[in-house]
């Protein structure tokens, strides 16, 4: 049809370019060659390739900077991995400074000949804040010398402590052979100098360990102990049995020490044993012993007994020092009077003693434990670790509390002079440090003193300076900065800051003085109004004026004279809870008018809640049904509300005094109120009818004219004539003779209710009765039941309309005209386009509908699948030619039809569908 056109829109087949000369190679980067490539590589993935590689062969630091400060400027990607790569160098830099520290800490405390175990654990806790790499070598490898190295001394010391058992268990063994045949003893000598022998072997090999340097003090002093014990047990024991076997072979040897063996060579001599003797000895004592006066025994049993009894309370409550001293007492008593006593009273005695004994040796020894754990503090408190040095007032109080537990290990148990000596040196290094922290202290006690002293002139000549001043809230504001200060001035001694305290509330008490009178005469200003409140709130009618002139005299107090705000706010309290109680009653009389109104809205109610169901419902006809049922409501509700007044007379409403000023809601308010009252008491009491006011008279319609020209020098009769206008600026008394027309009244009632229908202002007609107003919650409840309605209307014909558009498509693809939806499901269309389209897919398939969907596409303005954008382009440009023909939004019913025609298939299914979802809808 337009050769011409088509011909133009064909793309021409221009002649292929000639190529250019190529270009000179670009000279290369001189990095290219060190980096593989990077820098001459096409795209980023090959460039950040290239510097994979590259970084694989572990290149310098420097190289690293030099590649990475030309490879940023052109590939910030690729050049990121360089970037993570100098950082992690610069770690591990950082990391072998820090492990070369430690390394060097490690080797010194290894090379040391004794080492401390808390210090081995203290350098590992420390490495390990700072961030020192200890799993990597050498702090590995130092890591593990050290666990070996405490491991080896806590083995040495736990074997020492073993050494000791096992020359405990050897003095026991040797022990019972005393107490058995000397003939056993002998069976045994050779197997217990084999484990003496052995023992001594062992404590000998500890001894000569490489660790036996770091193994702590009292560990060596344990196995001495044990091995001299041990040593004196076992050395009376070869003793005692050599000479008990050369008294067997030879009768006139000396007996051992040894009891049993004693007794058993003189059972073997046919002598008598020590047991024997001492009988003998006992029964020939009383015939040999004279006479004692039994005066002088009773006086020395009582002395005796009076010690013992001493003795023992001190033992019992455990006071070493007093058992001491009642034990040297009752031997005393004893030298003088041990022959006069009975051996009963002598066995309590040495009893007592024993006890006595055994109690001073306990106390001695753990006195002597306190002593040197009190020791080992005061030593520790100038060797802790860095960071956690003690301050001076809290190294003062340790010190202080040391000393007063050395005192009390005293008292518990004798004194040790050698631990005291090593104690007090200790505290009195430590106590060097707390002095020159006192020195400190007393600078800065100084320094503070000044300080306060200084603001209490300040508080004293602002105190001066302010005797004349008004300004409270900008007074209290200062002596409120006065007061922060103070509390962040510095700290001083208890004595000065007493004399400073005293000397601070004198001046404060000066300064406030003025603040607090005001105070005072505003408390009584505001106890006033509080009384003025509570009357007016006791009044039968409130006064809205009153009220507001009230509250803001009490504003205008609390902004000049501040207070403080519990008071204040117990003052509001009183001043608000009267009119809060005046307003309440008020809001109880409009609720017992709404109260009187709700039955009208009853019916209202109801019907919201039936649509509202019906809404829930999802039924179209339904939800119609209830708009019309309230619609009803609605219109019953006014019609009731028009025939109420002219079936019911108005009752004389009493006369309601309300200020000008109140809003007009509380004026509603109380004339409701007034008004229900009124009809409340109309049937039950008869009140006289009122006198009809007269009418008003209608006001005269204001004229504004001229008659004649009044201005100075013109005649008044004659006619005023219009003058031109003159400059910007200049003075118009005619106003474009404006005076000169028809008069202001005239021009009014001439204009009457042409303009919009509208009287004049001034002679407006009453206002018609309309009756009470739907009540609040009647009126919401039809709103939102109404908006509920229409959107569910709306989502349902929105459902509807889905719903017939895939009818057409199920009629269309089964060619069945039967499924084609009715003409209503469609939408606003006419009943002749639904039988053309019928018809249209009654018949066979037949033609082409790609022109069709486009022009549908087109005239609907949705988007067309990629595939078709070029033919729709085409067919836009074939449209702009024809201008004479109709366009596609005028022809889609038409379009439509075609569609319908032609076969059917999924894509133009859909594109179909998305086409009628808007064109249907217009």
């Amino acid at each position: 049809m337009f050769p011409s056109f088509l011909s133009r829109n064909k793309t021409p087949e221009t002649p292929e370019p000639t190529p250019a000369p190529a270009k000179a190679a670009a000279a290369p980067h001189p990095l290219d060659g060190l980096t593989g490539g990077a820098f001459s590589a096409a795209t980023s993935g090959e460039r950040a390739a290239k510097v994979r590689e590259w970084l694989a062969t572990n290149p310098g630091a420097e190289q690293l900077q030099e590649v990475f400060k030309e490879l940023s400027a052109r590939d910030k990607g690729a050049a990121k991995a360089i970037r993570e790569r100098i950082e992690e160098l610069r770690r591990a830099k950082g990391q072998e400074a820090i492990a070369a520290e430690w390394a060097d800490k490690a080797g010194k405390l290894l090379a040391a000949s004794k080492l401390n175990i808390a210090d081995a654990l203290a350098w590992q806790r420390d490495a390990a804040k700072a961030g020192a790499p200890l799993s990597k070598e050498p702090l590995a490898s130092l890591k593990t010398q050290l666990a070996e190295r405490v491991k080896t001394i806590e083995d040495l010391q736990h074997r020492v402590q073993v050494q000791r058992e096992a020359a405990v268990l050897l003095a026991q063994r040797v022990e019972v052979l005393s107490t058995k045949s000397y003939k056993d003893a002998q069976a045994a000598d050779s197997a217990l100098a084999a484990d003496v022998q052995h023992w001594q072997d062992q404590a000998a090999a500890l001894e000569s360990d490489a660790s036996w340097s770091s193994v702590e003090a009292r560990y060596p002093t344990m196995l001495d102990t044990s091995k001299s014990q041990l040593l004196v047990v076992w050395e009376a024991f070869q003793s005692a049995l050599q000479q008990t076997l050369k008294a067997a072979e030879d009768a006139q040897a000396p007996l051992p020490a040894v009891p049993v063996w004693a007794d058993e060579l003189r059972a073997a001599r046919g002598l008598p044993t020590e047991a024997e003797q001492a009988a003998a000895r006992a029964a020939a004592k009383p015939a040999g012993k004279p006479a004692a006066d039994p005066q002088e025994a009773k006086r020395a049993k009582q002395a005796v007994q009076e010690a013992l009894k001493k003795l023992q309370e001190q033992t019992a409550e455990g006071h070493g020092k007093g058992a001491s001293g009642a034990a040297q007492q009752l031997r005393a008593v004893l030298k003088q009077h041990g022959k006069q006593i009975d051996a009963e009273l002598e066995s309590q005695v040495n009893a007592a003693l024993i006890a006595a004994g055994e109690l001073e040796g306990w106390q001695r020894w753990s006195a002597d434990k306190v002593r040197e754990e009190l020791l080992a503090k005061a030593q520790g408190l100038l060797t802790r670790p860095e960071g956690q040095e003690l301050g001076g007032r809290k190294l003062q109080e340790t010190l202080r509390q040391l000393r007063e537990d050395w005192k009390k290990a005293d008292q518990s148990g004798p004194t040790n002079h050698a631990l005291w000596k090593k104690f007090d040196d200790a505290c009195n290094a430590a106590y060097k440090h707390v002095e020159v922290w006192l020195g400190k202290v007393r600078e800065e006690g100084a320094k503070h003193r000044a300080e306060r002293e200084a603001l209490i002139a300040e508080l004293k000549a602002w105190t001066q300076a302010h005797q004349a001043s008004t300004e409270w809230k900008a007074m209290q504001r200062d002596l409120f900065q006065f007061g922060d200060r103070w509390r962040a001035s510095g700290h001083v001694g208890e004595k000065a800051y007493a004399e400073l305290q005293a000397a601070w509330k004198a001046a404060h008490h000066e300064a406030t003085a003025p603040l607090h009178t005001a105070q005072k005469t505003s408390i009584a200003r505001r106890e006033a109004m509080i009384a003025q409140a509570t009357e007016l709130a006791a009044a039968p009618h409130l006064s809205i004026d009153a009220v507001r002139e009230l509250q803001r005299q009490w504003q205008t107090e609390a902004q000049g004279v501040p207070m403080d705000r519990r008071h204040e706010q117990k003052l509001w309290d009183a001043f608000r809870k009267p009119l809060d109680e005046a307003f309440a009653r008020k809001t109880q009389q409009r609720e017992r008018v709404a109260q009187q109104l709700s039955a009208r809205d009853q019916a209202v109610l109801d019907a919201s809640k039936a649509l509202e169901a019906a809404n829930h419902s999802g039924d179209a006809q339904q939800i119609q049904s209830a708009i019309d049922a309230l619609q009803q409501a609605l219109k019953a509700q006014r019609e009731q509300a028009e025939v109420a007044p002219e079936a019911v007379p108005a009752p004389a409403a009493a006369p309601v005094e309300v200020s000008a000023d109140a809003p007009p809601a509380d004026a509603q308010a109380v004339s409701e109120t007034e008004a229900g009252a009124a009809e409340d008491g109309a049937d039950t009491a008869e009140a006289p009818a009122p006198t009809p006011a007269p009418a008003a008279p209608a006001p005269k319609p204001v004229i504004a004219q001229r008659s004649g020209d009044d201005r100075p020098g013109m005649k008044r009769d004659a006619p005023v004539v219009a003058g031109r206008g003159g400059k910007p600026g200049d003075r118009r008394d005619g106003r474009d003779g404006r005076d000169s027309r028809a008069p202001r009244g005239d021009r009014n009632e001439r204009r009457g209710d042409d303009r919009f229908g509208r009287v004049d202002r001034f002679d407006r007609a009453p206002r018609e009765d309309r009756g009470p107003r739907l009540g609040d919650a009647a009126f919401r409840a039809q709103r939102d039941a109404l908006d509920h309605a229409q959107a569910a209307l709306r989502k349902l014909a929105s459902q509807a309309h889905g719903q017939a558009l895939t009818q057409m498509m199920d009629a269309w693809s089964k060619r069945d005209a039967a499924l084609l939806p009715a003409a209503q499901e469609l939408g606003r269309m006419a009943g002749t386009v639904r039988a053309t389209w019928g018809q249209a897919i009654a018949a066979p398939a037949a033609g082409d509908a790609r022109e069709a969907l486009l022009r549908l596409e087109m005239a609907a303005e949705v988007p067309t699948p990629a595939d078709h954008i070029d033919a729709r382009r085409a067919l836009q440009l074939q449209l702009l030619t024809r201008r004479n023909d109709p366009s596609p939004q005028e022809t889609w019913q038409q379009d439509v039809a075609k569609v319908l025609q032609s076969g059917s298939d999924e894509a133009s299914a859909r594109r179909l569908q998305n086409a009628l979802k808007s064109l249907l809808k217009k």
